[in-house]
């Protein structure tokens, strides 16, 4: 299983790696005033990053939420 695993791994990290070779033109994110030029891939990656980010803080929040709404109180 742990072949496998390692296989699928490599798999995908090879594609990840076609993808940043085939995808390097620039490209321009601007949000207000700020604005970067960066190659595509790295836009991608941190776009990425930034949702992994995003979501772990939601799910610590609605875990966090549910868990003060089903807890008992103390008598």
């Amino acid at each position: 299983m742990r072949s496998l695993q390692a296989a699928l791994l490599l798999l995908f990290l090879g594609a990840v790696g076609v993808f940043a070779v085939q995808n390097d033109q620039a490209v321009a994110v601007r949000f207000l005033r700020w604005g970067v030029t960066a190659p595509m891939a790295l836009t991608i990656l941190v776009v990425y990053l930034l949702g992994m980010l995003s979501g772990w803080a939601v799910v610590a929040f609605l875990r966090r939420s549910i868990r003060k709404v089903t807890e008992r109180p103390a008598d």
